[in-house]
């Protein structure tokens, strides 16, 4: 059959069956190498996570910095209640009062969100490494004085 036709055709066949073998070649290879891309994804993804986070210095240093920060925003927010409590206990002027009540709830809100943020922070277990041995692991929304490391 191929005899019959002529030398033209015969490489326009030829052509034609190259590009289809390699048209074959390059979907089976796609097939092949993604079905390998999609076994090792887990094994990847728990790499590159544990890259991002205990491999990573600044990832390390940001985390202890972050447990520090929301602690001393704790004891920052429990100063400035303290300080309005002070000046409501001289019995000001009323709408000097109304001010200040509104400073102790702000700051009492202030202090619960971060109090609720380190204790969630404080929880993941990507971080839970982080959090410096000087630092309570949680903190308590019900104590006056939260103790923080220096």
């Amino acid at each position: 059959m191929l005899r019959d036709l002529g030398t033209g055709a015969r490489a326009v066949l030829y052509t034609a069956l190259g590009l289809l073998a390699v048209a074959a070649l390059t979907f089976g290879s796609i097939y092949v190498f993604g079905g390998i891309q999609n076994s090792t994804a887990d094994y990847r993804g728990r790499t590159d996570a544990r890259e991002r986070t205990v491999a990573d210095g600044a990832f390390r240093i940001g985390t202890y910095e972050q447990f520090f920060d929301l602690c001393q925003s704790v004891q920052t927010s429990e100063a400035a209640i303290r300080n309005a409590e002070k000046e409501l206990a001289t019995d000001p002027a009323a709408d000097r009062k109304a001010q200040l009540q509104q400073v102790v709830t702000a700051q009492s809100n202030i202090r619960a969100e971060s109090i609720n943020t380190y204790n969630s922070k404080a929880a993941q277990s990507h971080r839970q490494a982080f959090l410096d041995a000087a630092l309570p692991y949680r903190l308590d929304l019900n104590t006056k004085e939260t103790q923080c490391a220096a």
